[in-house]
């Protein structure tokens, strides 16, 4: 979508809020080693457990932690949900790395995928779908396979013109709606989504939005509506979550300085 066209939503609701409190996250930096050690442990569980929830995998956060932690497998779970903590953990590694530059480009987004689901399928793992998808329980089609490389390119080429105009908490909305929109993985396209609205987030300055599986339905009705051009609903759910996560993460700071 053109910039005019994006400038034409109005400002998410919350999102003056949420720069009030980065204000305040803003005055602990620099962060001390072992906060930010913390903080990526926190996330790197707290994520992959949301994400892969949302997805419908059945490890329990605490569950997650074990498989990442100490390498062992959960009775009753099936290999795959194994595969999927183990891929989003290292897609959140790179996450961290990618947060350091200014922007995101197509080779980012597709290691992202790559790294989460080399595990589930090598072969598709990091490469565009070669099919047609169905999305279930909405009557929208994805663009066909031909089309995505092409949608992607442009996409991406708008990237540095959203980010230079728009919220940051808007901007992190668009990306994960385009990625949502345009489907162009065989699967994995929700997970990928969230880790690039989150890498959005980091490099500018922003926490990371933690979706809670309990408002999945919400969220999944809202990028519904965003797939067929209506955003206005899910720029503001996103912005609403960002303005929880945001308080979160405040108070993580505040209990990891007075340890």
């Amino acid at each position: 979508m053109k910039l005019k066209d994006l400038k034409a939503y109005k400002e998410s609701n919350k999102n003056a809020q949420i720069d009030e409190l980065k204000k305040e996250i803003d005055s602990y930096r620099p962060f001390g080693k072992q906060l930010l050690k913390g903080l990526h442990e926190f996330y790197r569980i707290g994520f992959t457990y949301t994400s892969n929830a949302l997805e419908g995998n059945s490890l329990t956060e605490s569950e997650t932690k074990v498989v990442i932690e100490d390498g062992i497998t959960i009775g009753g779970k099936s290999i795959r949900e194994h595969n999927e903590v183990l891929g989003h953990n290292d897609a959140y590694n790179l996450l961290e790395e990618l947060a350091k530059n200014d922007t995101i480009t197509e080779s980012n987004i597709l290691e992202l995928h790559r790294l989460f689901y080399f595990r589930i399928d090598e072969k598709k793992a990091g490469k565009y779908r070669k099919e047609q998808v169905y999305i279930s329980g909405t009557d929208y089609l994805p663009p066909v396979y031909k089309d995505v490389p092409m949608q992607m390119k442009e996409f991406v080429s708008h990237i540095s013109e959203w980010k230079k105009n728009l919220h940051p908490v808007t901007f992190a909305a668009q990306i994960h709606e385009r990625i949502a929109t345009i489907h162009p993985f065989i699967d994995g396209n929700g997970r990928t989504a969230r880790l690039v609205m989150n890498l959005s987030l980091l490099q500018s300055g922003y926490p990371i939005i933690i979706i809670p599986p309990i408002l999945r339905n919400d969220y999944i009705s809202k990028i519904r509506l965003a797939n067929k051009g209506e955003l206005q609903p899910f720029f503001d759910f996103i912005s609403n979550i960002e303005y929880e996560s945001t308080k979160d993460y405040l108070r993580l700071l505040k209990y990891f300085n007075e340890k």
